[in-house]
């Protein structure tokens, strides 16, 4: 099915006439129409969650309502508002996603009845735990790891040592959920797929990227660290080795630098009493910082990447603002002929711009 059907056209009329703006935003963001969310609608909720008169908890329930209904064009379109929300929205809105118990419970949805209903019932399962794992994850720390300050002087890199050892595992479990996804290209078959796909592209270069500042701090306090910590920190080492696998087939990056291992490993040994190779002070100094700037290296190409995305959304913007220069113009234009009266004149240029600013067209 393509374009809106006739069940998207009725509830928008119902909720038009009750007056609730915010219902049919998202109505009209989540249609059986196979494509993404369009951009205007998206933005329009957008703006509802930096509104303080504007209740989160409706807007988030609305949103909920939606995925469970039975067409996995609807319900993935659902979830792809709620993700571009977390990411894009007023901080309140993740905030109250994260107080709830539970967030979404698709793990039985299945669409039968559709045109690639089973594959995509597929993806929507894993995509709607990826979302309850990011909700949990901000419930934990109280942040959301794709916006953290990044950098030599950023939240990962200055963590001490305790607070370090739990919050990685965190990120492990929300990137592990994000990697599960398992999307190959030939799999990408439509605009709804896709754009869920976009969203969690980009949740991955950033929430790498505060994995891979928090494994580099977790290194340069190793050969400092207690036992038991030193024990935790080689499991959290070799869970990171395992995941930049994954994720090199998900971005294909880097690959990471598993030759300090054996160095880390020979540590804990001589902490445990154990018998170890002989490592001299330099030779370990010397792996860890080879380890360390690889890793750094790895760091910077993900910020490239995240630099690049948002200077590619600044253009886009651009252009996108050039275009309704133009239209405005041509409108103008259109508005100015011999048998328009001046009085008319700013009315009628009123009414065009009222028009080309209703979101819901």
């Amino acid at each position: 099915m393509s374009g809106q059907s006739i069940t998207d056209r009725i509830a928008a009329a119902q909720h038009s006439m009750t007056g609730s703006a915010i219902s049919k935003a998202v109505c009209k963001a989540t249609t059986h129409e196979i494509s993404g969310p369009k951009k205007k609608h998206l933005d329009y909720l957008i703006h509802c969650t930096n509104e303080m008169n504007v209740s989160v908890p409706q807007l988030a329930d609305t949103l909920f309502e939606r995925t469970a209904n039975s067409s996995w064009v609807v319900v993935f379109k659902a979830l792809i508002t709620t993700h571009h929300l977390m990411m894009y929205g007023n901080e309140r809105f993740i905030q109250y996603l994260a107080s709830r118990n539970t967030l979404f419970n698709l793990n039985n949805f299945l669409d039968k009845g559709a045109l690639q209903g089973y594959d995509m019932s597929t993806f929507i399962r894993r995509y709607s735990r990826y979302l309850n794992e990011k909700a949990l994850s901000y419930r934990l720390v109280a942040v959301d790891f794709t916006k953290m300050k990044r950098g030599i002087d950023g939240v990962m890199r200055t963590m001490n040592t305790e607070k370090l050892i739990k919050t990685l595992p965190i990120i492990q479990n929300q990137l592990d959920a994000l990697l599960d996804f398992q999307a190959n290209p030939n799999e990408l078959t439509n605009g709804v797929i896709n754009a869920a796909f976009m969203l969690l592209f980009k949740d991955s270069i950033r929430l790498f990227a505060a994995y891979n500042e928090g494994v580099i701090n977790l290194l340069e306090k190793y050969f400092d660290m207690k036992k038991n910590q030193c024990k935790d920190a080689l499991d959290i080492y070799k869970k990171f080795l395992y995941r930049m696998t994954k994720l090199s087939e998900f971005l294909k990056v880097a690959e990471a630098p598993s030759s300090l291992l054996e160095a880390l490993e020979q540590h804990l040994a001589s902490l445990e009493g154990k018998k170890t190779k002989d490592f001299s002070a330099d030779t370990r100094a010397n792996t860890l910082s080879s380890a360390v700037s690889s890793l750094s290296n790895t760091g910077m190409s993900f910020s490239r990447m995240d630099e690049k995305e948002k200077q590619q959304a600044l253009e886009e913007e651009q252009a996108r603002l050039q275009a309704l220069k133009q239209d405005q113009r041509l409108k103008e234009i259109g508005m100015q002929t011999p048998s328009a009266s001046p009085t008319m004149q700013p009315m009628s240029s009123a009414n065009n711009h009222n028009s080309s600013m209703d979101p819901f067209c």
